[in-house]
């Protein structure tokens, strides 16, 4: 159970963390980007987190009601074995998370999860990230989340959506490392699953070869994947170093969006000084005026992330529905 105590001194409220299994406890998904006399703070933060969820996700806070309503949402998967879904403990609680522990929303979202996995091969399928054409994309850095979390204990991430070259790399392989990389960052990061993410989209050096490839039914599935499907808020869409027509674009993803979604996207030209208006500098890369780290930084880290994961992503594949198997559709 989540307690609050204070000792006699006076000290700041303290709250318990919950005994049951846990990703990293760091502001990021790994300890190493946290120096040791760094650790207390995030323990401290991961406690703000925790008590977020409770006030804001609905998360009970007394624990053996919390694990009730996983029990009762793994009960529900069980019952649905052409899923094939994931039933651990952590997997379920990210979904209720997502959904503000309404089970009826859960249960929807999870299974527009699995069954994308499943209708959306070139997205989820061959998830090796040794493969020459996903190791390419890992090296230019098209989706680099960054180790610092915003002032709102959001995950940003920077799409780098045009960097690769249309005529080389497939949209659908960027698409792909997108997702390994947040399956990844939710499988790693409790935080993720609480904030949410904070995409940062740079449309430098778009070209007519990279329009041509973003077609009406790409953008509708795109949309339905962070909207409908993740277990994941995406708090904010901002747009950056882009073309004056970009609207054009943007309203065919306006039109699959909600309404939510809709407010939540913002362009800011070609302004750093406009991004940084929403995304402290501090917690940015050099080459986006920032004073955290490089570019390159960043690409190392999510490449050696990313392949030393391997086993996992492969492993991992198998957690899609099975048309064939539908005994007990709900």
């Amino acid at each position: 159970m989540r307690t609050n105590k204070s000792d006699d001194d006076g000290d700041t409220m303290q709250q318990e963390l919950p005994s049951r299994p846990r990703p990293s406890l760091m502001l990021g998904p790994e300890p190493k980007h946290l120096a040791p006399d760094d650790e207390d703070d995030a323990l401290v933060f991961l406690r703000q987190a925790l008590r977020h969820a409770t006030e804001h996700l609905n998360e009970p806070e007394d624990e053996e009601t919390r694990k009730a309503a996983v029990e009762e949402l793994r009960v529900w998967a069980l019952d649905q074995p052409h899923l094939n879904a994931r039933t651990d403990e952590w997997s379920l609680t990210c979904f209720l998370r997502g959904c503000k522990y309404k089970q009826d929303r859960a249960r929807k979202k999870m299974t527009n999860y699995y069954e994308i996995r499943s209708k959306v091969p070139e997205w989820f399928h061959q998830r090796d990230p040794t493969l020459p054409s996903l190791l390419d994309l890992l090296k230019l850095g098209v989706f680099l989340p960054l180790l610092r979390k915003d002032e709102e204990g959001r995950t940003v991430v920077l799409i780098r959506a045009v960097i690769h070259d249309p005529y080389k790399h497939k949209l659908s392989d960027v698409f792909k490392i997108g997702k390994m990389l947040v399956d990844l960052l939710l499988e790693t990061d409790e935080i993720i699953s609480i904030y949410g993410v904070f995409a940062v989209i740079d449309l430098s050096g778009v070209s007519l070869g990279h329009a041509l490839q973003l077609t009406p039914p790409v953008i509708k599935k795109a949309v339905h994947a962070w909207q409908d499907c993740y277990p994941v808020r995406t708090r904010s869409m901002d747009f950056i170093n882009a073309p004056i027509y970009v609207n054009v674009v943007l309203n065919i993803f306006r039109k699959f969006m909600n309404d939510k979604l809709k407010r939540r996207v913002h362009v800011h030209g070609k302004s750093l000084n406009s991004l940084h208006k929403v995304v402290s500098p501090s917690i940015l890369p050099e080459e986006y005026g920032g004073t955290c780290g490089t570019l390159q930084e960043l690409r190392d880290y999510w490449l050696e992330q990313a392949v030393s994961k391997r086993l996992w992503f492969l492993e991992n594949e198998k957690h899609k529905a099975d048309f064939g198997n539908t005994a007990n559709p709900d």
